[in-house]
């Protein structure tokens, strides 16, 4: 060693990095989607944020996909629940909470997608679950009936975000699909797509929200009068004080 080396720091004195911890991983996880988009949030680049690495971090997450449930369930801390204590028609105040959940998953248009299939687990998405299942209640829907009810409305609700945000595709070719499918429906052939020719303009009629906020009423109003199939009795035919909708 010459006089103007400069010795290493031994490993002793190096600053210890935090400990890991599963709400540590998945905070990092949503700060990485945020900075870099779903796609890149994966074991091995977080372990790189982390310092750490991958095998680490299967104690606390076991694949990519619950990962990302995991991050699903930290921004469903978001959503609007308060309409499910307000006051006001259930409908509405139901349309409210979903519409809340969509708009979420627009902000998050990468999650929208993952959101399909992710199955998230923790308290904020039972927290989720057990608001949209009150209102449910609370407008006469029998248990059995709401329990499939809210897959069906969350359903729908994910799938319209997923299709409709941009994510990270070009928006340049977002508007050039989205004219495409417009040329298409307005110059149908009325021989061979008579009806699709007749409704051309009407099947791109209507902005998004609005669309949004019908389809999750046509549902609504359809579940307490469609009874889950094999069911028998009071649960066919649904509560006995269902008001009908005006």
């Amino acid at each position: 060693m010459t006089a103007h080396s400069t010795p290493r720091p031994s490993r002793r004195e190096r600053p210890s990095k935090p400990a890991l911890t599963r709400d540590g991983i998945i905070e990092t996880a949503v700060a990485l989607m945020g900075a870099e988009g779903l796609r890149r949030v994966t074991m091995r680049r977080l372990a790189q944020e982390l310092d750490t690495g991958p095998a680490s971090l299967y104690v606390y997450v076991r694949n990519t996909a619950e990962l990302h449930a995991a991050v699903l369930d930290e921004l469903l801390g978001a959503v609007d629940l308060s309409p499910a204590t307000a006051s006001g028609d259930w409908r509405d105040r139901l349309v409210r909470v979903l519409t809340s959940y969509t708009r979420v998953l627009f902000e998050h248009p990468g999650l929208a997608r993952s959101a399909l299939v992710a199955r998230p687990s923790g308290d904020r998405y039972l927290d989720l679950l057990d608001a949209l299942l009150s209102l449910l209640s609370e407008g006469g829907v029998p248990a059995d009936r709401a329990a499939w009810a809210v897959d069906l409305l969350l359903q729908f609700a994910t799938a319209t975000a997923a299709e409709h945000a941009a994510g990270e595709k070009d928006p340049a070719d977002a508007e050039g699909e989205w004219a495409a499918l417009a040329r298409a429906l307005r110059g149908a052939s009325a021989t061979r797509h008579p009806h699709v020719a007749a409704l051309g303009t009407e099947l791109l009629s209507g902005p998004g929200e609005a669309r949004l906020n019908w389809g999750f009423h046509v549902l609504i109003n359809g579940i307490p009068h469609t009874p889950r199939p094999g069911a028998t009795g009071a649960e066919a035919t649904g509560s006995a004080d269902w008001t009908e909708p005006p």
